[in-house]
């Protein structure tokens, strides 16, 4: 047996895959028998005691291709900066199965880690809260999307995330809820590239106004990485005139969302030489006023001015376009108002006064011309910006703009499959640390989408099913490797190449 150990062990020794499993049973190796003699002893006769071969078993299985996976990932993005495997574990583990920070040592387990202990858990979230680790992460995003793409070009959102609480604190606040929830809640605001790899996170009071949001994350966004030009892009709820001129001032350009009734004054020409017909994909240039005092658009004017940031100071640029297709679904939506605002007025619903409803004396009515109004600019969509039309043409505009689904994205992807909500963390410390994980895993997970070509969930659908086993033949542990089919391969092999976004 020690002769063919080191047959076995020589290198130009080769391996022959069967392509089957050995199963080796009890068996008993005696020792060969002895030569009767003379004046041999009786009791040599007897045979000599057996030596019993252990049978195979299966020590354990693992996911340890997956996690290997994205731990080439996270490294090629520069993430373990950080140098906190811990840290490194809980990002991988949000990104496979988000679950609670008791519970993680299952899942790492399933990835063939073993898992520090609870309060060494906790203790990491210490350190990344003090240690800055969010810092960190944001400049090597910022680092990997100036590698691989552009930056000149920003998209802000904001979006809440509540608690499992009933009692408010400084940080947790009842406040403004699109799920309409009552429970408290922290506002979270989110800067990405044109491809929604994530940038920025900020946190906020759950009761602070959006509005008042955006222009913090983008001076730390700003100075961090030493930048003096580029473009944001927000939703229209970010519109508020401080907003834009701070941002302005600070030698930024934007382009934000417009609302509707703004329309009539910054197309009050067009109404008057036009009407309200529009043609489908029709754009117009021309400018809005900062507030309702200041008219620069002299509607005698047949031709829109074209804006210039010294001829029209108390103004910024404006870009209208008509879409066909929203003014079917515009009007649709109008109908269904009209029609709730005249069940109101019949007394047949009861509700608070909805649109297109006024209330005189204690008796409602049908408000035919505010109706009328609404009527005439459904299919209407107002961009506004302080870059020049010299600079960046009106369809530019509008097509940075439609960019905003890409953060909306991101934001769904953090609350669906990232399961950033609800919280359960009550210091602020935890509630950071909690964030600043979701950020690296969000990352990661756009990362991976973006080598892969297919989204996080059918990554992780395809690959978590490949099992490692770790056996024990002989007394001898080896590890055998899963087999893979051409679609496993193709994902792991893209695993490990960056792409470039465009």
């Amino acid at each position: 047996m020690a002769e063919a150990r080191r047959l076995l062990e020589d290198d130009r020794q080769g391996v022959l895959d069967l392509g089957i499993t050995p199963v080796a049973a009890k068996v008993s190796m005696a020792s060969p028998p002895r030569t009767k003699g003379l004046f041999a002893d009786p009791a040599a006769h007897a045979p000599a005691p057996a030596t019993m071969v252990s049978r195979s078993q299966v020590l354990k299985t693992s996911s340890g291709l997956l996690y290997e996976s994205l731990a080439g990932v996270y490294t090629s993005l520069g993430f373990d900066i950080v140098g906190d495997e811990s840290f490194r574990d809980l990002v991988i583990a949000r990104v496979v199965e988000p679950t609670s920070l008791l519970d993680i040592d299952r899942v790492l387990a399933e990835l063939g880690r073993r898992a520090v202990s609870l309060s060494t858990r906790k203790r990491t979230l210490r350190r990344c809260h003090e240690g800055k680790y969010r810092d960190q992460i944001a400049t090597a995003c910022f680092a990997r999307a100036l590698a691989t793409g552009d930056v000149s070009l920003v998209l802000y959102d904001v979006t809440t995330l509540y608690f499992e609480a009933e009692k408010e604190d400084d940080l947790r606040k009842v406040g403004f809820s699109k799920e309409r929830r009552v429970d408290p809640q922290i506002v979270v605001g989110l800067l990405v590239d044109r491809t929604g790899f994530p940038l920025e996170i900020g946190c906020y009071q759950g009761n602070k106004a959006e509005t008042q949001t955006i222009v913090p994350i983008i001076k730390q966004f700003q100075q961090r990485h030493g930048l003096a030009d580029m473009v944001v892009v927000a939703d229209a709820g970010m519109l508020s005139a401080s907003n834009l001129k701070e941002i302005d001032e600070a030698g930024l350009r934007f382009i934000v969302g417009s609302r509707v009734t703004k329309a009539p004054i910054d197309l009050a020409s067009h109404f008057r030489w036009h009407g309200d017909a529009f043609t489908d994909a029709q754009l117009i240039d021309t400018i809005t006023p900062t507030n309702s005092r200041v008219i620069e658009n002299d509607p005698m004017l047949k031709k829109e001015p074209i804006w210039d940031p010294k001829q029209h100071p108390a103004s910024w640029r404006a870009v209208w376009a008509y879409s066909t297709k929203r003014a079917v679904r515009d009007n649709r939506t109008l109908t269904l108002q009209e029609n709730r605002a005249k069940e109101v007025v019949a007394g047949e619903k009861s509700a608070r006064t909805p649109r297109f409803v006024t209330s005189t004396n204690g008796t409602k009515s049908l408000d035919d011309a505010s109706l009328a109004r609404a009527r005439k600019l459904v299919g209407l969509k107002g961009y506004v910006t302080n870059i020049p039309a010299n600079v960046m043409g009106p369809s530019e505009v509008i097509g940075s703009y439609h960019d905003l689904w890409r953060v909306e994205q991101s934001f769904r992807m953090s609350k669906t499959d990232l399961r950033a909500r609800p919280m359960f963390a009550r210091t602020r410390d935890a509630i950071e640390a909690h964030l600043t994980i979701v950020f690296t895993a969000l990352a990661l997970s756009r990362e991976i989408q973006d080598r892969a070509g297919m989204s996080i969930r059918r990554v992780l659908r395809t690959l978590r099913p490949l099992r490692s086993a770790t056996v024990e033949i002989n007394g001898v542990t080896t590890t055998i490797p899963p087999a893979l089919s051409p679609t496993e391969t193709e994902i792991l092999n893209a695993l490990q190449e960056p792409r470039a976004r465009h």
